[in-house]
């Protein structure tokens, strides 16, 4: 007679003592080899989440010393958004970064272009030059550069003067762009040209496709340049508060608000998480364009 077993075949008994201790032991072993790692990650996380939490609290709750928030007013938020000026200041900002990222990319493209694949006396002195501009600090042209965009051109309470410049290239994104593009072999172009293909044509259809994740990662980094830009809007924009854009406008917004500062802490998220979301979705594209800028010189 077959006997019934009582017991399912694919239960599991519980785990013996030993093997908990090697389960304990191997997590301690994990958290001890990543602990710089978790380190960096909580220096990094952990005063967006004060910011985060603040943003969320009462009025009163926000000067405590509480971390977190005893009721979640969610509409601390909708009160940034009815501040006057405030969504003024999120249009200008994306006018500026969106197209002074656009502006930077298709006029740096052609010169990096160049610098990487075309023979011509004098590339080795344009590459410095290119170069030297990364060196020279915004602050020492500035007197000059304003006395031409607000006396000659008179555009001083506009954001125009740090929009037109992007479109004649920026001396970081040619460079990096450049380094990029040395990574591509020169066989394909030379390939593109056997077969009829002029410059343009080369550039467009070949090499651009190959250069997305360059690209992408010049487009990041200008973008969050001109979202997070604080020096050019407080000198060419700060007398038309039609003008401002997010950056300068925060800290308008926070001397209004000296003492709410949940609700500072509510247009500080605003402000950052455009730049987070984007960053998260466009990681990899950005990390794998500047990693491969140092492949080849």
């Amino acid at each position: 007679m077959t006997q019934v077993l009582d017991t399912p075949l694919d239960s599991k008994a519980p785990p013996s003592p030993a093997e908990r201790t090697a389960r304990r032991r191997g997590l301690l072993e994990w958290v001890a080899i990543h602990s710089l790692g978790i380190a960096a990650a909580l220096f990094f996380v952990l005063p967006f989440v004060f910011v985060l939490l603040t943003s969320l609290m009462s009025d009163s709750q926000a000067l405590s010393r509480d971390l977190i928030p005893r009721t979640w007013e969610w509409g601390n938020y909708t009160k940034v958004f009815d501040t006057p000026g405030f969504l003024t200041w999120w249009r200008n900002t994306l006018v500026y970064a969106g197209l002074g990222t656009v502006l930077t990319v298709v006029s740096s493209i052609p010169v990096a272009y160049a610098l990487a694949k075309f023979r011509f006396r004098g590339r080795s002195l344009a590459l410095m030059l290119v170069i030297s501009m990364m060196m020279l600090p915004p602050q020492v042209i500035i007197i000059p550069m304003y006395l031409f965009w607000a006396k000659q051109l008179d555009l001083s309470g506009t954001l125009w003067p740090l929009i037109i410049p992007m479109a004649f290239g920026d001396a970081f994104s040619i460079f990096l762009l450049r380094q990029f593009l040395t990574t591509i072999p020169d066989e394909y172009v030379d390939a593109a040209k056997v077969d009829g293909c002029g410059d343009l044509r080369t550039l467009l259809k070949v090499v651009l496709p190959m250069a997305r994740p360059g690209i992408a990662a010049v487009a990041l980094f200008q973008f969050f340049y001109a979202w997070n830009d604080y020096f050019g809007p407080q000198i060419y924009a700060s007398e038309n508060p039609g003008a401002w854009t997010l950056s300068y406008g925060l800290e308008s917004f926070k001397g209004a608000h000296h003492t709410d500062w949940n609700l500072t802490m509510a247009a500080t998220v605003l402000v950052m998480a455009p730049v987070i979301l984007v960053f998260f979705f466009a990681q990899k594209a950005f990390v794998e364009g500047v990693t491969l800028t140092g492949v080849k010189g």
